[in-house]
């Protein structure tokens, strides 16, 4: 098994996709004007409407709480991002801190409220779990 693709699911597409391409530094490649992708080397984003959700079932029009799941990114300088990342957001739930596992870490949310972690591997232990 391979995972290859995160999906999210907003009411704003043009807005997440726009959002997206700041964080990231990549162009969304569009293949409708209800779903794009941001492919990366190991995964890529894949951003869909509301709309693209009816293609899996009648009931399937709202996305659920985005509360139990944060999107993160392994960069090499978290302290540098968070620079470039306050002029993208005013979103930054925690501003870059060193956790307890060795990582440090910026925190911040998409126009639709998904957490999202930049984080850079600073112990000894992170760095080499990530080499």
């Amino acid at each position: 098994m391979k995972l290859t693709s995160l999906r999210i699911i907003t009411k704003d597409i043009r807005s997440s996709v726009s959002f997206y391409e700041q964080i990231t530094g990549l162009k969304a490649q569009w293949y409708t004007e209800d779903f794009a992708e941001l492919s990366m080397p190991l995964i890529t984003i894949a951003i869909g409407s509301t709309q693209t959700m009816k293609l899996f079932g009648e009931h399937m029009t709202e996305s659920e709480s985005t509360q139990s799941t944060i999107i993160e990114f392994l960069v090499s300088d978290v302290d540098g991002e968070y620079e470039r990342i306050k002029e993208v957001t005013d979103h930054i739930v925690q501003e870059p801190t060193t956790m307890p596992w060795g990582n440090r870490s910026l925190l911040f949310r998409d126009p639709d409220g998904n957490l999202i972690n930049f984080f850079t591997p600073v112990s000894a232990e992170a760095v080499k779990k990530f080499s």
